[in-house]
C-alpha cells in the first residue's frame, strides 16, 4: 500500500485518539470529505488485515474507529496494557450487565424477577463504571427507571452496536424474557 498524504493524516489522527472517533469528527479534523475519509479507512483496514508485519488493526467500535492491537497479540499484552484487576466485574455484576444488555430497556424490578435477587448494588456499580445508564421511565404506575447499556459498554466488549451481542440459544433466551 502506498501511504499517501490523506492516508497518513487519518492514520495519525487515529493514533492520537484514545477513544473511537466517528466519521464526522475524522472529516472535520482532517479537512477531508466524508467520502474521502471512508475511502482511507477502507484502505487502512485492508492494509492492516493483509499485512502480517503489522501488530495493529483498524476496528470499528461504538460508532467510531480506532487503532487496536491485533487480537492474536492481545493475550501477550493485556497483563501490562489491559484494564487492571480492580476494573474486573464480579460474576453477579456480569450477570446483571448481561440481563440489561439482552433485555434493555429494563427496570430494577424486571432484573430482580430474572435474577431472583435485588440488583440494587450491581446497578449502582454498573452505573459508576458507566456500563449502564438510565434510558427513560416505563409507562406504568410509579414510572420506574429503565436501564440500558452505554458506549463504554460497547467499547469494553469490542462491539460496534448492541446488535453484535452473541446470539442466545433457546434456553438462555427464555431466561432473559420478561413475564407479562
Amino acid at each position: 500500500m502506498k501511504l499517501d498524504t490523506e492516508t497518513a493524516l487519518i492514520e495519525s489522527i487515529l493514533f492520537l485518539e484514545s477513544d473511537p472517533i466517528d466519521l464526522n469528527s475524522l472529516a472535520h479534523i482532517s479537512g477531508l470529505s466524508k467520502n474521502a475519509v471512508m475511502d482511507v479507512l477502507t484502505s487502512l483496514q485492508h492494509h492492516y488485515a493483509e499485512e502480517e508485519c503489522h501488530g495493529l488493526d483498524l476496528v470499528e467500535l461504538s460508532g467510531g474507529f480506532m487503532l487496536s492491537p491485533k487480537k492474536s497479540y492481545w493475550d501477550q499484552l493485556k497483563s501490562r496494557y489491559g484494564k487492571k484487576n480492580d476494573n474486573r466485574l464480579s460474576r453477579a455484576a456480569l450477570e446483571t450487565l448481561a440481563i440489561v444488555a439482552y433485555s434493555q430497556p429494563i427496570t430494577r424490578m424486571e432484573i430482580e424477577n430474572i435474577r431472583g435477587v435485588s440488583p440494587d448494588g450491581m446497578i449502582k456499580l454498573l452505573l459508576s463504571k458507566n456500563l449502564v445508564k438510565e434510558v427513560g421511565q416505563k409507562d406504568v404506575p410509579g414510572k420506574p427507571v429503565q436501564y440500558g447499556t452505554t458506549k463504554d459498554f460497547l467499547m469494553a466488549f469490542r462491539l460496534k452496536s448492541i446488535a453484535d451481542l452473541p446470539k442466545l440459544d433457546e434456553i438462555d433466551s427464555e431466561r432473559f424474557e420478561l413475564d407479562g
